[in-house]
């Protein structure tokens, strides 16, 4: 039964979280940390070792400076934005006075809940603890958990601090006012978020994208077409559509009668493997991991640097155009 005192201070208390704290310092936990800062918010990040923390200032200060340059922040909002920042390897103290927690460490349940036991021992009741994981149902992180109706999942995607999509995630024992506060938290921070109806493995974004990695693999794997191609037409289609119009919202457009008959044209002929391709196992056995290793379905020279300061130019421009158009939009209601 949800403790009723807990119940109570989250009704009274509304939206408001200010105090966040990030359990990680790697790509998701500084991108986060930059996200929740800019948003106002008063941030602690913490991890294991110094030189972590020391990565994730560099990290942070780097990817304000490029949003200052395209003329997304001032100077003054990216100092202000640094300076609600600190960084600790003491854990207690990072999560001392947590209005919400965001767990972003690596993906080992035992360290997580060990983790959890220790959250659990100092903050409040009426702190909100959250996990980034994509491998974890809930049920599994609260194993141990004195509170398990204040445990939730905020999905973000790499890099968190420019993708606006979050999965919000519950489980049975969730209590509501804890979803609706968490989502009210991610509009707060510019995030645009979606809670599942029900836990499902992978959630929305991993089961759509595992499935249409799954005829890539097979246009590949039959000869149909390369890798380098597939990104072409994809890009020059589904990613150029996406950004604005879902491939839901993007059916009523076409007419469903159109999208009736090119699913029964197409459905019978689509992959329906439930096995991980053999191609791509070797890859993984040869060491050809991707940027980590410098080759992967392509070659890299410098472990992606360059792609990923593209890849990273590219999403602030398009998350510049979003805003710019959302901004219009609200205007527009206002009239």
């Amino acid at each position: 039964m949800l403790h009723e005192d807990f119940k109570l201070h989250h009704m009274k208390r509304g939206i408001k979280l200010e105090n966040i704290t990030i359990l990680g310092a790697g790509i998701m936990g500084h991108g986060a940390a930059q996200l929740f800062a800019q948003a106002g918010k008063n941030v602690r990040i913490r991890a294991r070792r110094e030189t972590s923390l020391e990565k994730a200032s560099e990290l942070i200060t780097n990817s304000l400076k490029i949003m200052v340059e395209k003329e997304m922040l001032t100077e003054h909002e990216m100092s202000q934005a640094l300076a609600r920042i600190t960084y600790t390897t003491d854990l207690h103290e990072a999560i001392r006075d947590a209005d919400f927690i965001l767990e972003s460490i690596p993906e080992v349940l035992e360290q997580k809940l060990d983790t959890y036991d220790i959250i659990e021992s100092v903050v409040s009741e009426n702190t909100i603890i959250s996990s980034n994981t994509s491998t974890f149902p809930l049920k599994d992180l609260t194993g141990r958990a004195k509170h398990p109706e204040r445990f939730i999942i905020t999905h973000f995607f790499n890099p968190p601090q420019l993708v606006p999509i979050v999965e919000i995630v519950k489980f049975d024992k969730t209590d509501e006012n804890i979803v609706n506060t968490t989502y009210d938290l991610m509009k707060e921070i510019g995030k645009s978020p979606v809670v599942l109806k029900k836990e499902i493995t992978g959630f929305i974004v991993n089961r759509v994208q595992v499935a249409m990695l799954r005829e890539a693999f097979h246009l590949i794997e039959t000869g149909v077409a390369t890798a380098e191609d597939i990104d072409i037409a994809m890009k020059g289609s589904m990613g150029f559509k996406w950004a604005f119009c879902g491939p839901i919202e993007s059916q009523d457009l076409a007419g469903l009668q159109t999208t009736k008959a090119m699913v029964g044209n197409i459905m019978e002929d689509l992959s329906n493997t439930r096995e991980v391709p053999s191609f791509l196992s070797e890859m993984v056995e040869n060491d050809q991991l991707g940027i980590r290793t410098n080759q992967g379905f392509y070659k890299y020279d410098d472990h992606g640097e360059k792609a990923i300061h593209t890849r990273d130019d590219h999403f602030l421009d398009l998350l510049k155009l979003q805003n710019s158009k959302e901004n219009k939009d609200t205007v527009a209601s206002l009239k």
